[in-house]
This record gives C-alpha cells, structure tokens and sequence, in this order.
C-alpha cells in the first residue's frame, strides 16, 4: 500500500498508512480455504518434477508454469486456467469455461503459444491432473516442442507462483464480488488479468515492478548490452 500510494505522488510513511487505514476501517483481505480442483486419480501417464521448485529462470519464455481455479457465479461455476511465464510471473495464456474438461487448458496454452513463439524446450510445469496429463494436451505440448514436467502428487508447493496469483486474484478481486451471470465474472476476469495484473500491478517478487514493466526494463538492459558488445 506505501509503495502504491508513493508511486502515485502521495507521500507516505508506513505509520501514517496504518493509522489511516485503522482508522477508516480498511483492512486487508485474508486468505480463504480453496476447493480442490485437481483430479490426479486417473491412470494417464505423468512427468517427472523437473522444476524442483527453481523458480527463477534467467530469461523469459523458458518456464511456463499453469494450473486452475474456480469462481462461483449465480448461474454455477466457472472456471480459469492460466499459464504464467515464471521469468516475470506474466499470464501469458488463459482460458474461461463452465466445465474443467482438457480443452480448458488446451485453450490456455495455445493462446500463450501464439503470444509468445518460444524456442522449442521451455518446460511447462503443471499439477498432474487428468486435464494436463490427457492425451490431448500432450500432444499440443509435443506439437510445440515443450517439455512436460508435472508437481509431486498432493504437492501444491511444487507450484507456488501459480498458487500465489490466484490467491492474489481471489482476495483482491473475487471475494466479496457477486456475478449474477458467468459473462460479469469473465468481463471481471479479463479486467483483473489484462489492464491490472499483467500491466499495474506491483509485484513484490519483481522488485516491486508489474509483469509488463519487469519485462520491458530486461529487454532494454539486453538491448543496451548488446549495443555495447
């Protein structure tokens, strides 16, 4: 909150924000008890955790790391499947349906494909359910030259940056949000993952930088140095 409230022009100190905020009762979000949306009871066969929690690549478009998550609207459930690029934690790729069949992800995948072309070999890592481990979606990963590397079974800590975006969605966003149809939940979504998330949002594991902004400042740096060389 200093950070955002600095970055705006507003001077602020620490103190004077935890006054101001206790005394106009604004409080933070905590974090609530998710459902479970991984099936890993199937007998598709799964890939070894080559991540091992590295979470930190050099460059982008070397991990991509994906799950999924719920949203409850009044007409029933929808779900969100994402694909971030772990370099600067930037969705490139999601998808919105009502059910949690493998085109879900298929659909999230392509569309971080065609954002990004990578190279052949970037390592996509995802939880081992019957969506991500489907003969499908294999084959989409084969078909664009990724590696397959999946979490431990029952192990979310094998995927924490994910995990950790879609808290962040859920407590700044869907929580305390009523969408009496699926159409305002998707109209939300994108609004959270595009023009916020993505572009605005300040990120403590980027120095405090957005997606985007992290990016860019990279590719600047690469570009200096190579005109340097």
């Amino acid at each position: 909150m200093v950070r955002e409230l600095r970055d705006r022009g507003f001077p602020a100190s620490k103190e004077r924000v935890e006054r101001l905020m206790r005394e106009n009762g604004i409080r933070a979000r905590h974090k609530r008890r998710f459902k479970a949306t991984t099936d890993s009871k199937h007998s598709l066969p799964v890939a070894p955790n080559l991540l091992a929690r590295d979470f930190t690549p050099a460059a982008p478009n070397q991990v991509w790391t994906a799950d999924m998550t719920y949203i409850w609207t009044d007409e029933g459930w929808l779900y969100l499947a994402v694909v971030l690029d772990l370099f600067n934690r930037e969705v490139v790729g999601w998808s919105i349906k009502p059910r949690m069949t493998a085109d879900i992800v298929i659909d999230a995948l392509t569309m971080a494909w065609f954002r990004k072309k990578p190279a052949p070999g970037l390592i996509h890592h995802s939880d081992r359910g019957s969506q991500y481990a489907s003969h499908a979606f294999q084959a989409r990963l084969e078909g664009y030259g990724m590696i397959c590397s999946m979490s431990r079974k029952g192990n979310c800590w094998d995927n924490a940056p994910t995990e950790s975006f879609f808290n962040s969605l859920k407590n700044e966003r869907v929580h305390g949000t009523r969408y009496s149809t699926r159409a305002a939940a998707e109209a939300d979504l994108f609004d959270y993952i595009e023009p916020f998330y993505n572009r605005r949002r300040q990120h403590s594991t980027l120095g405090y930088a957005s997606p985007m902004k992290f990016l860019d400042d990279w590719i600047s740096i690469q570009h200096e140095q190579q005109l340097a060389a």
